[in-house]
Order: structure tokens, then C-alpha cells, then sequence
């Protein structure tokens, strides 16, 4: 008889029920999903619940080792999602009273049945290095002990990053909801009785892994772009049809064939202007297909159009600004700096204003680089405020709104969409002087690499999987410290140990036990690269440093701040 491979749509109320246990393999990777990740399922969730009043969300898949009627089921891949979705129904359950938050708990941990035979545990197990923080945390519902902890201090990343979610999760509730249980209540029953996952189970390791890696396959998919190429080519006529579809394919080599669809999700955010709602398919031909036609005298001519005027252009500009490779006689490496730290920035929001503006305005070379000088700030900012990808959008989406309204705009009448308001200046100064290293990975590592950037006026170059942010004042300093003498104040230590005065770039991590030497032997030992020197700016002004006391860091704090302020016009 057969292995049997099942699929079946489930709800949140049959996915996190006695009907699965789920434990994630040793073998399988951490969990590693960011704020940024956590933020938008969040924000997509709240999104359909608030204007769709029937329909069902669907969260994807997941690819399980199960046997029928058994409910141990080993994670090949979900783990993610599953582990994100625990988190977000223990902030919910903790933001609730009552029933409805002993309902909540039901999904994170079985409560047992001495009828049944089921003893309570966790419905969702974690590596083994993880699982007991989870539990004791997150599952138990000890939200609020969990964010005093110092994530820093963490034992494992995927710990951090726990913390991280529950933190910025626990955020998104409270905006959304602001203290209206009802409310939240019936977000929790959408959540569970709406919103579904695909559960793909098999009962062994080697089949379980040939249905994810034919899920997960590229190479022969049918992408979006294949089907509105096919769409397209057959519009135009057969003596030209051959050198249009020779150009579609030169397009999509150039950019590859990952690039090519992200240039028609990217050109399609230049004309809708909006978060996408439908698939690609569907939207690229609502908002740039079926305008094009509509205006054009025959199908014949739109068709040739939009490769002419919207793909050929588009691909162009964006295989320049995700290469930082745009050419001038003037103006070129001013341009490329700027595309180069985008390109840096842990999103691509910024990428559909960057390529309509170079498709544009391209020719202009000063302008191009006025522009991609304001655009990487406004992508800075709102990367560091900490903004989530709605807020983005619809901030990006005013730059190409003016860009729309002003098409003759110029270096002496400027887009003024793209430059920072008073008050979005006064935010980013005070989120750069806030503690910095408690932001996250991405956020903290920009902010480091950026800075060193404008005090070495742009001489270094940097290789950013050899990079790390280091403490000078250590995040612990025990009783028997050497700091104590020049830091002996507990909150004065708080309050400077994780702002950009005391954070440094290194090389690589060093010898943990070399963090908490004292200064000077700290200088020699743990930031001292080659020759006596550190190929960081930041590194070399501490090095030149004879002490570091409170007073030395606080005057370090604003010298940095400035340094921000004039390089961003702060």
C-alpha cells in the first residue's frame, strides 16, 4: 500500500488543536524571523479583518511528518509562521480578561483531558535550546516579564528575536486596539476561525522534503510575468512579434528571472501607489495594463507601449539603482554612494520612487543625485523610527504622487515630497539618540555603518558579514569590575551603555571574555585590528581615547548627534 500525502486547508481553531503537536527538528534552523517580518503579518491580518467582513485569509502552508490519526508532527517547513502566529495569540490572550483569555491560552498549550487522555503540554515544541524560554514566557503568557529582560542578554538569537516580536507585536495590539477588548476579542475570533493554513502531511522524512522542495521550487514555476508576457506578445503583430519578444527575454536575463518579477511588482507600486491587496497577475494588469489600453488607439499599439515606455525602462533603472551602476559625465558617484547605502536598507520600499524618478529624470545627472541623496535619508529615517511597511508605503507613495503631479519638476523646482518635515527631523534625531543597540540587528548595523561613513567623509568601504557592533562601557559590570571606578553609578551606566557614543565597529567578534577588561586593556586587546589601527573611523576615535568616563561619553554623544545633523541636514 501507498504512502498517503495529504493536503488540507485548516482553520487557526483545527491548526493549534489536539489534532497536531508540533515540534521543531534539532536539525532545522532557528527561529529567525525579524520585527519586520512579525510587523507585516500583523499588519495584513489587521488589514483584511477591517474591511473584510466575510472573506477568509489565507496564511500559506506548512509541510509536515505526521502519520494519520497521530498527532506528533515534525516541522519541515512553517516553522516561522507557526511560531510568529504562538506569539501573536499570546500578546492577544495576555491583552484579555476572563473567558476569552483562558480561550486564548487553549491554543497555545493543551490543557489536558483526564477523558481523553491528554495531558496538558505546549501545542508547539522549539529546539531544544529555546523550548524552556518559550514556554516559561511566551506560552505561559509572561509577556510582561519577558520585555524587562534585557534581550542582550539573551541566551540564543532566536531568543532575541522572540523577545523582538513579542515586543513589537505587543505594540501593533495596543496602537490597533487601544485597550478595546470587544474589539480585540473579535480580531481573536477572526483569527482563528477565518484565517487558514494549508497542512501538507506525509509520513516520512523523504517525502515530506520532495513536497517542500516542489512547493519551494523556482526553476520551473510559472511566474506572473510569464503569463502577462504571453498576454502581451500575442497583441502585437507577427512581423514585429519576434523582436518584442526577443527584448522581453533580453529584459528578463538582464535582470534575472527572480530581478525581472520584482520589477513588475515594483512598477506596479509606481502606479497603484498602494500596498497590494490581489496577486501581481491580477493588480499589474488593474493598474498598469488596462490604463495603458484603454488610452491607447489599439491593442496593437499599447502593447508595444508598455514594453517600449514601462518594462524596457523600468528594468533598466532598476538593474542601475540595485547595482549602483548609474552613468554620467558628472554627478555619477555621488548617485551610486546613495543607491549603494539603499541598497544597504533591509527593505525595498524605497525601490519604486528610485526607479521611477531615474526613468524620468535620469538624464539630469544633478538632479539624480540631489534626489537619491534625499530619498536614502527619508528610507533612513524611516527605517530607524522604526515605521512599519504600511506607514512606508504610504510615505514613499507621496513622493511619486508629486512626481505624478509635477512630471516637469526639476534641481531648480525640486520634489519637496522627498524631504523630511520638521517634525519627521526632530523624530529621527531623538530615535538617533535614543539606545540604539536595542534596536534590531539591521536597524543598529545601519545606523553604526552609516556613521562611520560620515565621519570618514566616505573613505571607507566596508564588508558588512565581517561587521559587528561592540560595547566599550560592557552591557554587565560585576562587583568586582574595574569600571566601577569610573562608572559607578548603576543608572548612569544605564543610561549611556546602549547610545552611539559608547557602541563601535569591529572586524569580527572578538574574544567574549575580552569585553569586560578595563579600558585600556580593552583598547589593546579587543578593538586593535592590524598594525595597531582599526579600519573603522568610530574605532580609531576611541582608540585615541585615554579614558572613558561619563563625561568623555556624553560629549562623544552630541559630537556623533552633529555629525548626523550635518550630514543629513538634520
Amino acid at each position: 500500500m501507498g504512502k498517503t500525502i495529504t493536503g488540507t486547508e485548516r482553520p487557526l481553531s483545527k491548526i493549534f488543536s489536539s489534532d497536531f503537536e508540533y515540534h521543531i527538528p534539532q536539525y532545522q534552523r532557528p527561529y529567525a524571523w525579524t520585527e519586520e517580518e512579525a510587523g507585516i503579518l500583523f499588519d495584513d491580518l489587521f488589514e483584511f479583518f477591517s474591511t473584510e467582513e466575510e472573506d477568509n485569509y489565507f496564511l500559506g502552508s506548512a509541510v509536515l511528518i505526521k502519520q494519520e490519526d497521530q498527532p506528533l508532527s515534525e516541522v519541515i517547513d512553517g516553522q516561522q509562521r507557526l511560531t510568529t502566529l504562538t506569539i501573536l495569540l499570546a500578546v492577544i490572550a495576555d491583552a484579555l480578561s476572563g473567558d476569552m483569555r483562558e480561550d486564548c491560552r487553549g491554543y497555545l498549550i493543551e490543557k489536558g483531558s483526564l477523558i481523553e487522555g491528554l495531558t496538558s503540554k505546549p501545542r508547539l515544541m522549539l529546539r531544544e535550546a529555546d523550548q524552556p524560554f518559550f514556554e516559561e514566557y511566551v506560552q505561559s503568557l509572561h509577556i510582561s516579564e519577558l520585555l524587562s529582560l534585557d534581550p542582550a542578554q539573551l541566551a540564543t538569537e532566536s531568543q532575541q528575536r522572540i523577545w523582538e516580536n513579542c515586543k513589537v507585536l505587543r505594540q501593533r495590539v495596543g496602537d490597533a486596539f487601544a485597550g478595546d477588548e470587544a474589539k480585540l476579542a473579535a480580531f481573536a475570533a477572526f483569527l482563528i476561525t477565518r484565517c487558514y493554513l494549508v497542512v501538507v502531511s506525509t509520513p516520512n522524512q523523504p517525502s515530506a522534503y520532495r513536497v517542500f522542495s516542489v512547493m519551494n521550487s523556482r526553476g520551473l514555476d510559472l511566474l506572473p510575468t510569464d503569463i502577462i508576457k504571453a498576454d502581451i506578445i500575442a497583441k502585437i503583430p507577427a512581423a514585429e512579434r519576434d523582436a518584442y519578444a526577443k527584448r522581453w527575454e533580453e529584459l528578463e536575463g538582464l535582470a534575472g528571472r527572480d530581478g525581472f518579477e520584482d520589477v513588475f511588482a515594483h512598477t506596479r507600486m509606481t502606479f497603484a501607489k498602494r500596498k497590494p491587496k490581489r496577486t501581481l497577475n491580477e493588480e499589474f494588469k488593474q493598474f498598469v495594463i488596462q490604463p495603458l489600453f484603454e488610452s491607447s488607439p489599439d491593442d496593437a499599439a499599447a502593447a508595444k507601449r508598455l514594453i517600449d515606455d514601462v518594462i524596457d525602462p523600468m528594468t533598466i533603472a532598476y538593474i542601475t539603482v540595485k547595482n549602483s551602476s548609474y552613468e554620467s559625465l558628472a554627478n555619477a558617484d555621488d548617485v551610486n554612494r546613495s543607491l549603494t547605502w539603499l541598497n544597504r536598507i533591509n527593505n525595498s520600499d524605497w525601490l519604486p520612487p528610485a526607479m521611477m524618478f531615474l526613468m524620468r529624470h535620469g538624464n539630469d545627472s544633478a538632479y539624480v543625485a540631489w534626489f537619491m541623496s534625499r530619498l536614502e535619508r527619508l528610507a533612513a529615517y524611516l527605517l530607524i523610527t522604526s515605521k512599519s511597511i504600511n506607514k512606508r508605503i504610504a510615505r514613499f507613495a507621496e513622493v511619486m504622487e508629486e512626481m505624478d503631479a509635477k512630471p516637469e519638476s526639476s534641481r531648480s523646482a525640486v520634489l519637496e515630497s522627498v524631504e523630511l518635515t520638521p517634525e519627521e527631523r526632530q523624530e529621527f534625531v531623538e530615535a538617533l539618540d535614543d539606545e540604539v543597540y536595542t534596536k534590531s540587528s539591521a536597524v543598529r548595523r545601519y545606523i553604526i555603518l552609516r556613521l562611520d561613513s560620515f565621519v570618514s567623509d566616505g573613505a571607507a568601504s566596508y564588508e558588512p558579514s565581517m561587521f559587528t557592533v561592540e560595547h566599550v562601557l560592557p552591557q554587565t559590570v560585576g562587583p568586582k569590575s574595574p569600571w566601577l571606578g569610573t562608572w559607578p553609578d548603576p543608572a548612569e551606566r544605564a543610561l549611556w551603555t546602549n547610545r552611539i557614543a559608547n557602541l563601535v565597529p569591529l572586524n569580527r567578534r572578538r574574544n567574549s571574555a575580552a569585553q569586560n577588561y578595563d579600558f585600556r586593556t580593552k583598547l589593546e586587546k579587543y578593538f586593535k585590528g592590524k598594525d595597531n589601527a582599526s579600519s573603522y573611523a568610530l574605532t580609531t576615535q576611541v582608540l585615541a581615547e585615554k579614558s572613558w568616563t561619563p563625561k568623555v561619553v556624553r560629549r562623544r554623544q552630541e559630537d556623533l548627534l552633529n555629525v548626523f545633523k550635518r550630514h543629513w541636514q538634520l
